[in-house]
């Protein structure tokens, strides 16, 4: 089940604050980056080479780091 932002706006709010409530309310449940995020489609092709470009970042961080641990011994 989907959950929509909704707020309630009282009578002595102004357009701003009620606007201001509205996009903390979207930020707090992540809609606009999901929105971003479904905005084009993925190719499969495309996914793995992103997933493989992010492995290839994570080991030559992991080396990076045991070098940078093993020049201080």
């Amino acid at each position: 089940m989907i959950f929509l932002p909704g707020i309630v706006v009282n009578s002595k709010d102004s357009f701003d604050d009620a606007y201001r409530k509205f996009k903390r309310q979207c930020d707090r449940n992540l809609i606009v980056t999901e929105a971003r995020a479904r905005q084009y489609h993925e190719t499969e092709t495309e996914k793995k080479k992103k997933e493989k470009i992010v492995t290839r970042k994570k080991i030559l961080k992991k080396i990076y780091m045991l070098r940078r641990y093993e020049s201080r011994l």
